[in-house]
């Protein structure tokens, strides 16, 4: 059976004396950064058009808040959701980030109660920052996928298709490179689309319509991507063979589709 070679690269990418800087984490600062910064140019796009978001100086605050948010939400998230029974026997383990473990929609939920209490504290709208935010974050998945595959870690399930690839801890079978297609779908797919409605001027003004869009469109991408993706070892095949990953995307659909009805819904006045 024909397959492609996987390019085994080092997952430390520079090592000195006990210190290591992997590329998982090196994913996880360059998309906090470049999410920043994109998130500075669409506040500053968007009030040359008449929609106000927030200050530079707020994006730049807010940053410290959404990497606490995004580490500590994304390992309590992977925690609870995906090995709670071996951390609580291990709960000193619960700290070793470096181990790996984080959970998407832990971050979510960790950013989304940052973001609601940063919007309180500085007087402004929560619904518009969120929809600038949530044009960033296909950035840092895009990254995160990226890292996954480079540290051989999250394969997909054994299949025949011509690109499958042997992974070096997935076994002899020949896998689906599902961090690959998650990293297209969640990060290319995802990132055009809202970048291509944030243009649009009546979608600016119904707030929380982008916030909606990246639900949506995430746990939509993401469900579809689980049917590639082998389970987590620890937790198999769940409800009617769904994965965790797929249970807990239902409720991120909900929730943007309501957004997104309630927008159209409302007469949107700018904060």
């Amino acid at each position: 059976m024909f397959v492609i070679p996987y390019p085994a690269i080092d997952p430390v990418l520079v090592s000195i004396g006990p210190f290591a800087i992997r590329w998982y984490a090196l994913a996880y600062i360059v998309g906090l950064v470049l999410g920043w910064q994109y998130c500075n140019w669409l506040a500053r796009r968007w009030a040359a058009r008449g929609t106000s978001v927030a200050s530079t100086k707020d994006i730049d605050d807010f940053l410290v808040w959404a990497t606490i948010a995004v580490v500590l939400g994304g390992r309590l998230g992977y925690v609870l959701f995906y090995n709670f029974a071996y951390y609580l026997q291990n709960p000193a383990q619960m700290f070793e980030l470096w181990h790996g473990g984080m959970s998407f929609h832990g971050a979510t939920v960790a950013v989304i109660a940052a973001m609601a209490l940063f919007a309180r504290q500085r007087h402004i709208s929560f619904l518009r920052f969120a929809d600038a935010v949530v044009c960033a974050v296909p950035i840092g998945l895009f990254l995160g996928r990226i890292a996954n595959f480079i540290n051989g870690e999250l394969w997909g399930r054994p299949t025949d298709v011509p690109w499958a690839m042997i992974f070096p801890n997935g076994g002899p079978i020949p896998r689906h490179p599902s961090q690959l297609y998650e990293a297209f779908l969640e990060g290319i797919v995802l990132f055009l689309i809202l970048f291509f409605l944030q243009r649009s001027d009546t979608t600016r003004a119904r707030a929380g319509t982008l916030s909606g869009v990246f639900l949506t469109g995430y746990g939509s991408f993401r469900i579809v991507v689980e049917f590639f993706r082998e389970p987590d070892a620890q937790l198999g095949f769940l409800v009617g063979g769904a994965t965790m990953g797929q249970l807990l995307s239902i409720p991120l659909i909900a929730v943007g589709l309501l957004l997104i009805w309630f927008a159209r819904r409302r007469e949107t006045v700018a904060p």
